[in-house]
């Protein structure tokens, strides 16, 4: 392997996820990068154990003092704020931009990088627009930490929904919830699991927010789950879907959703932002945006901030609904989504880690 290093956050969140399928995709082809700085203290606790796999990281690691050159190509996985800083004069940056008006900042950081990489056209375009050329490579579905389950997780002939990822405006979570209620609340026949956990936000605020979805109402059938600490347990979570809500308003790939759609989950997508790398007319019931709406929440998005400054899609709550009807119609004609399967077989670590091999060490 020629020589790369990696600058990768290695954790239980999104972005770490990403870089352990990328680390466990090199494993596997016995190939070692010459070292690899971790973003932040080195967490496996999501992770099945694998002390082979894992010694090897460490040794990735305990090598990078004496074997790194700034000369070396590094990949870099991280959000733009926080990336101007680097271990080489050759830095591929490889990041999840969701929001549409990248600042002065951002656009300076994107272009002190030799390639800037993002995972959708949507993101290209937007930085198009601003004189960087961005490259687009499509995720890869863990085949390692997610597996199709052939099991029966509830005896009551329910429909069950799920919504997921960390509790957030820019990701509609509170209208898509509440929309639900509204609609299916109460009714026996179909039940919303939301793994909507905040890990960022206190447990007073997450609370407060559940609340706040459901117009502090209690339905018995719309049920908020706690942090899964354990991907046996997330990926039981996503394998209990029958239908899986999709209406983020700014995407940088959808994770859960999108494996969740590929271990046989129908799904209602909002047909926007990094969605469309992956979902389509025949995995998913598509719902068009109506406008686009400011992301600012004055937690995690705040106006005239230096970072993550614009504006995310909305939908129409009534289309949103016919949506929800339309994927029931699918789920009774079949319940596995026979479409949605192909994912697995479409989006694979060799293909994701062979495109970014072939830009990094260009």
């Amino acid at each position: 392997m020629p020589e790369l290093s990696l600058n990768l956050p290695i954790n239980s969140v999104s972005f770490g996820q990403v870089s352990t399928l990328i680390l466990r995709e090199l494993y596997k082809r016995g190939l070692e990068p010459c070292s690899l700085f971790p973003i932040g203290e080195v967490d496996f606790s999501t992770q099945e154990k694998d002390d082979d796999f894992f010694e090897w990281v460490q040794k990735c690691v305990s090598k990078r003092n004496f074997s790194h050159s700034r000369k070396n190509p590094t990949l870099k996985l991280w959000h733009l704020n926080g990336s101007m800083e680097s271990y080489s004069e050759n830095n591929s940056l490889l990041t999840f931009y969701e929001l549409d008006s990248p600042t002065k900042s951002e656009i300076n950081i994107a272009k002190n990088n030799k390639n800037l990489i993002v995972t959708s056209n949507y993101s290209k375009e937007i930085f198009k627009e601003h004189g960087v050329d961005a490259k687009v490579i499509p995720l890869a579905f863990d085949d390692y930490n997610f597996k199709r389950k052939e099991k029966k997780y509830f005896e009551d002939g329910r429909v069950n929904f799920t919504i997921c990822g960390k509790f957030e405006k820019r990701k509609n979570h509170a209208k898509t919830i509440a929309s639900w209620a509204k609609r299916f609340g109460n009714n026996k026949k179909y039940f919303l699991q939301c793994s909507v956990y905040n890990n960022f936000a206190k447990e007073e605020l997450n609370k407060k927010w559940f609340s706040e979805s459901v117009l502090n109402k209690n339905y018995f059938n719309v049920q908020f789950l706690g942090h899964m600490p354990h991907n046996n347990l997330y990926n039981d979570y996503l394998n209990s879907s029958d239908i899986v809500l999709c209406m983020s308003g700014a995407e940088g790939w959808g994770l859960p959703e999108f494996h969740s759609v590929a271990m046989g989950a129908h799904a209602v997508v909002l047909n926007a932002t990094a969605y469309k790398e992956w979902a389509n007319k025949e995995n998913s019931v598509l719902i068009e945006p109506t406008e686009k709406i400011e992301c600012y929440d004055g937690i995690f998005f705040n106006k005239g901030s230096e970072f993550n400054q614009g504006n995310i899609y909305d939908y129409n709550e009534d289309e949103f609904i016919h949506a929800c009807e339309e994927a029931i119609r699918r789920h009774e004609e079949n319940p596995r989504n026979l479409e949605g399967e192909k994912i697995v077989s479409e989006f694979t670590p060799k293909s994701m880690v062979d495109s970014l091999l072939d830009i990094v060490l260009d």
